[in-house]
């Protein structure tokens, strides 16, 4: 079952309502506004939900999970803008034609109720939970977010880590937001994963997005500092988005293929097949990993 793990997809009444906004995220016509990016021009034909599908099916996918673009940062809005969002996109994502599937999304800001609202979406048939990294960057973040961790674990459903808001930076070219702030979340993110996510959550399959910022480069340096080098964690993922041949091999190199699993982050990336040399390697980051990713086995 050939699975791209990351792509997004505004179904219709999610952008009217993002029309209907006047402050961050919100969309002028096709222009969107962040607070901490220059304005982007969206393509219309990107949410065109007949051409996505035929994209993904020339792709040879069996399976697209999309998600909320969590840069927006709705997460993070007050319950009473948030809700309308979340509900727009999940009822829209779900009802979205073969091959996609759909990463659930919470409101961060009424914990009270999140753990609920997202048992309710996995339900529905969502394949897992996103979570912006910027909710997961230290010990207080992984504590904040564990119970909507143990409804994921409870449900053996996966965590996927995506890039979050980024703070503005005037002065900085289009590109820093992707290359700076995206690229850290995750290697920090990663770190405090390791540090104190996985001893709250030993079940947990987690998988972040754009290979952990290459976090797991730093092994050398981590053992050199007193974080010892431990064992390859199988249930820790990392998606390929933006990257190619180079970054995936030496991720490869460090944690082995077991646990890279092929993400796109259409439409703001195109799809890259890495050359590592033989058939099997694509397969397992198409194929083998993704399913163990949502299904769970060991390797």
């Amino acid at each position: 079952m050939p699975t791209d793990v990351h792509q997004h997809i505004w179904p219709p009444a999610f952008v009217e309502l993002l029309r209907a906004r006047t402050a961050p995220p919100y969309l002028d016509g096709w222009t969107l506004h962040l607070a901490g990016e220059p304005p982007y021009e969206v393509d219309p034909a990107d949410h065109d939900v007949a051409a996505r599908a035929a994209l993904a099916h020339a792709d040879g996918l069996d399976l697209a999970l999309v998600s909320l673009s969590s840069p927006l940062g709705i997460e993070h809005l007050p319950p009473a803008e948030a809700a309308p969002l979340l509900a727009a996109f999940h009822d829209g994502a779900l009802a979205l034609p073969a091959p996609f599937g759909v990463w659930a999304s919470p409101c961060l800001s009424e914990p009270e109720t999140a753990p609920d609202a997202v048992e309710r979406e996995l339900r529905r048939g969502c394949a897992g939970l996103q979570l912006p990294a910027t909710a997961l960057l230290d010990a207080a973040g992984w504590d904040f977010c564990a119970p909507l961790l143990d409804v994921l674990t409870r449900h053996d459903k996966p965590l996927f880590v995506h890039p979050g808001t980024a703070p503005p930076t005037p002065g900085t070219p289009p590109w820093w937001p992707a290359l700076v702030p995206y690229v850290h979340q995750m290697h920090a993110s990663w770190f405090a994963f390791r540090a104190f996510g996985r001893a709250r959550h030993p079940r947990l399959r987690v998988c972040f997005a754009a290979l952990a910022g290459l976090a797991p480069l730093h092994g050398e340096r981590f053992a050199a500092r007193g974080g010892g080098r431990g064992e390859v964690d199988f249930d820790a993922f990392y998606e390929t988005s933006s990257y190619g041949t180079r970054a995936v091999d030496a991720l490869v190199r460090a944690v082995g293929i077991d646990v890279v699993v092929s993400g796109s982050d259409r439409p703001y990336a195109s799809p890259t097949v890495p050359d590592l040399g033989a058939a099997a390697a694509l397969h397992a980051l198409r194929t083998v990993n993704p399913a163990r990713l949502l299904k769970g086995a060991t390797p």
